[in-house]
């Protein structure tokens, strides 16, 4: 499986360093958690990583691959970066078979993944009629559609009902239980420490810890 290696990262904008010579590594088969305040410079790091804005200095690889140069990124890397990107007036179907046509993933893999994302009974729905929670369920399962080997979610939990936030955890465990790459943000520390597996914490765009969390640190015990 595919690790993501974050080296010297660092974002300007103008005057203002958003991301600051950023160094971390997420690792297959565990979550890792994003961790720190609104503001940190967690959402602008996933966006480097991704190739979606340009970094000042510094790299983020996939097994040692820049995004842009992966060849059928969409089966190696799913991301959820904003729940409200996806077109309003196409149904939740719709939206999922053309990022499949797009990207050569059969369109039976969209069933599964609505039933995976529990919205296979308002698949024919239009999104503009989605809660929020739905939508977080729409973008995650369209970062499931090509089966990939790393996933990346920016905070899954916005917008989901207990059940739902009991969902997203319990997927980002099966997820890195079957040797998947998972990396998950949040601005919750208590939240993501119950479940994530390791913890890498932000504070104005520079790193403050890079560590196992208690969790696994209890489990290894």
């Amino acid at each position: 499986m595919t690790s993501i290696d974050v080296h010297e990262l660092t974002k300007e904008y103008g005057s203002t360093r958003a991301v600051d010579h950023l160094t971390f590594s997420v690792r297959p088969g565990r979550v890792t958690g994003f961790l720190g305040p609104n503001g940190a410079g967690k959402s602008t790091t996933m966006r480097l990583v991704l190739g979606l804005d340009r970094a000042t200095a510094g790299s983020a690889t996939f097994g040692g691959r820049a995004y842009a140069s992966l060849r059928n990124p969409l089966r190696r890397v799913g991301a959820l970066l904003d729940a409200r990107s996806a077109h309003g007036s196409r149904t939740a179907r719709d939206h999922l078979l053309v990022l499949a046509a797009s990207n050569g993933t059969a369109s039976s893999r969209v069933e599964e993944v609505l039933v995976e994302a529990g919205l296979g009974s308002v698949g024919r729905r239009r999104i503009r009629a989605f809660s929020l929670g739905m939508r977080q369920r729409l973008g995650i399962a369209a970062a499931l559609l090509g089966d990939p080997e790393v996933v990346m979610l920016d905070e899954p939990s916005n917008g989901l009902d207990p059940e739902g936030i009991i969902w997203i955890r319990e997927l980002m465990r099966k997820l890195a239980g079957e040797g998947r790459t998972v990396l998950v943000s949040s601005h919750l520390m208590s939240e993501t420490s119950s479940f994530a597996d390791h913890l890498v914490v932000l504070g104005k765009g520079g790193l403050l810890t890079d560590t196992p969390s208690r969790r696994r640190a209890t489990a290894g015990t």
